[in-house]
């Protein structure tokens, strides 16, 4: 048998699907927003991941960009935040060889060419793919702005 919930957690349960109360009184001002049944799947979904009402949650969102307290990033500008974030990464770890290569070119050692080479193109790698997710940032902001 399962348990009826208490009308403190039915309460609790609504109350997070909504969103918080503003100090400037009750929202009396509607808008009507209309999507196809696709937009309406992604608003829907965006909503159900932050357990929320999708009325809320457009009003909330809505509201913070507007605010301008969250600015709207495209999904494919995930995916270049993780290019540089990845790239970083790469250009951290040459870093560290080109360093252990010039101590051992200043203590009178001698750095193998191929290591020299494969050095080299990984810079030059690392450089394009930093050079081309800058770009893509870039037209995006031209495009926001």
């Amino acid at each position: 048998m399962v348990a009826e919930p208490t009308a403190d957690e039915t309460r609790a349960r609504r109350s997070s699907r909504r969103r918080e109360r503003e100090s400037g009184g009750t929202r009396e001002t509607r808008i009507k927003v209309s999507y196809n049944d696709d937009e309406h799947a992604i608003v829907k979904a965006a909503a159900e991941r932050e357990r929320q009402a999708t009325a809320s949650w457009i009003g909330r969102v809505s509201l913070d960009v507007a605010e301008e307290i969250v600015l709207p990033t495209p999904v494919n500008a995930r995916a270049v935040v993780a290019e540089l974030i990845e790239t970083r990464r790469q250009l951290k770890r040459i870093a560290v060889h080109h360093d252990q290569q010039v101590k051992v070119m200043n203590s009178d050692g001698e750095v193998p060419g191929p290591l020299m080479e494969a050095m080299h193109q990984a810079l030059v790698t690392a450089i394009r793919r930093t050079d081309e997710a800058v770009l893509q940032v870039m037209r995006e902001r031209k495009e926001r702005g």
